[in-house]
This record gives C-alpha cells, structure tokens and sequence, in this order.
C-alpha cells in the first residue's frame, strides 16, 4: 500500500466535466440558468402553496415539501459544478467531499420517502375518497414529511462511516461531477467490496422499496380508475397523479441505473450523464411539470403575483 494514505490526503480534486475546451463558458452559462431557474421555480411553488388557503389540502402540501426540498438537493452539487467549471483548481477538503456526498444522498433518500408519501396521499384520494379527508388530516401530513426528512438523513450514516475510515492512495483525482461513493470508493487503497455491499444493500432498500410501493400504489390507482364509467371522470382522477408520475419515472429511472449494482466498475460517461438526471434536470423539470399539468396551481401563481404586484403599485393622488 502507497504510505501516502488518508492521513496525507487533505484534498480531493473534482474533474467535473472534461474535455470541454472552449464550450466551457457555454456549459456554465446553461448551468447557471438551469439553477437560477431551479431555485425561481421551486422556490415560488413553495412560497405559493404556503400563502394561498385555497392549497392549503394534503396534495399540495406534499409539493410544496418536495419544491422545498429541491432547493437544498441542488444547493449541495450545482453551485460547487459551477464554481469548478471557472476555476482551474478543481480541489475540494476530505472533510467537504463527505460532508457534500452525505447530504447529496441524505436529500435524495428524502426524496425517495416524499414521493412515496405523494403516492399513498393520491392511493387514499382515489382509491378511498369516502375516508380520505378523516385519514390524511394536517396532523398525518407533517408527520409523514417530517418521517421522510428523518429517515433520509439517517440512511447514509453507515456509508459514510465505511468511507471515512478507507485508506486512500496518492492519486486523488474524482472522476465526476460532484463526490460520490462509487468514485470515491475508486481511489481507496484497499478492497472495497464490503463498502459496495453495504451501499448496494442500503440502497436497494431505500430505492427499490420506495418504487415498489409506489408502483403498487399506482396499480390500485389504476384499477380504480378503469372503474369510473364516465371518461370526464377517468381524466380528472388521472390528472391528479400525471405528474407525480412523471416525477417518479424520470428519478427513479435514474437513480436506479446508478446506485443499485454490485460492481464497482462503472461507466464514467454513463455515470456523469445520469448524474446531470437527477441532480440537475429533475429538480429543473419539477416546477414545470407541477405547474403546466395543474390548472389550480398556475391560478393560485397568477393570484399571488398579481395581488403582490398591486399592493406594490404606487396608490394614485
């Protein structure tokens, strides 16, 4: 083994994206626009939800959870991607590659619960909507939300522990966009098939469980459905959930392909591009799909805009 171990390894140094060249001042301009339009979005979906009474219902207080948490999900990678695609030094502490790759999965596992939530939220609406108001009342809402932030923050412990104590050689480069365990656990000095246990093992619990019961969920959401005679009817129960699917589809699609194998060989081309998914265009794409498939959403938008904007303007002598 390199007598240059962890205790002489200080710093990481992130590749982020290479061999960009000259598209470099591109990639960081889209990128920027992408989180500027990330933290807009979701941020005005949260603080909407929160002001308008008329959202104040289990659904979207669910989404205004879920645009709550996009917000610090993304705060964990994309500012430091950015910072590294204009800087030459590329280094990021030990110390803040853990703590960035903690909260990274920590969020993401949230996540996983939240939507989890979201499905048995619309499983009770649609499937039980005799009983639905007196089951998910205002009190079993914060407790489901507040169980999935715990929960999630809980889940990485064990891997992060794992990697702390590795031994890590000489070569220090990450080859990804933000530090992770799989890169991570490439650059040990010592055999790492227990950490890839663990995380295969600790992942697939979180990962498959959760898109296990939501896609239970949804197949009783869907039975139930085909059962309402009138297609006005199907259509509206089905709108309910659009895009909650859709959400689900594109994060878990993705997450999937990453972090539930027992290998720790890994496509670094492959990796980086489903990391663009979920930590980049997923938290992008969640106030668009929340906002164009919800007509009630979009009027409670409008309503709070222009209410704001009228108690701005400047009262006429």
């Amino acid at each position: 083994m390199d007598s240059r171990n962890r205790s002489s390894l200080s710093e990481f140094v992130l590749l982020g994206f290479p061999n960009v060249g000259h598209v470099r001042g591109w990639l960081f301009v889209l990128l920027l626009l992408a989180y500027l339009f990330t933290i807009c979005g979701n941020m005005l979906i949260f603080l909407v939800i929160r002001l308008d009474t008329d959202l104040h219902k289990p659904m979207y207080h669910f989404v205004g959870v879920l645009s709550f948490l996009e917000l610090w999900y993304t705060a964990t990678t994309i500012p430091k991607m950015l910072a590294n695609l204009l800087s030459e030094k590329k280094t990021i502490s030990f110390a803040g590659c853990l703590l960035q790759t903690y909260f990274f999965h920590s969020l993401g596992a949230s996540e996983c619960y939240l939507l989890t939530a979201m499905a048995y939220d619309r499983y009770l609406a649609i499937c039980q909507p005799l009983h639905y108001p007196a089951i998910m009342t205002t009190t079993l809402c914060i407790r489901l939300a507040a169980g999935c932030w715990i929960c999630g923050f809980l889940c990485p412990i064990s891997e992060v522990i794992l990697v702390s104590q590795l031994p890590f050689c000489e070569y220090n480069e990450i080859q990804h966009i933000f530090c992770d365990f799989p890169p991570l656990l490439s650059l040990a000095c010592k055999d790492t098939s227990t950490n890839v246990l663990v995380d295969f093992a600790v992942n697939a619990f979180i990962i498959l469980l959760t898109f296990l019961f939501i896609m239970v969920s949804y197949g009783r959401i869907i039975g139930a459905v085909l059962k309402i005679k009138t297609a006005a009817g199907r259509k509206k129960a089905f709108s309910t959930c659009a895009s909650h699917l859709t959400v689900v589809l594109i994060f878990f699609g993705s997450i999937i392909f990453m972090y539930v194998r027992l290998k720790e060989s890994y496509s670094l081309t492959l990796d980086r591009t489903l990391a663009v998914v979920y930590s980049v265009l997923t938290p992008l794409a969640n106030p668009i799909i929340y906002s164009l498939r919800n007509k009630k959403l979009i009027k409670a938008i409008k309503r709070t805009i222009f209410r704001n904007g009228a108690r701005a303007s400047p009262t006429p002598h």
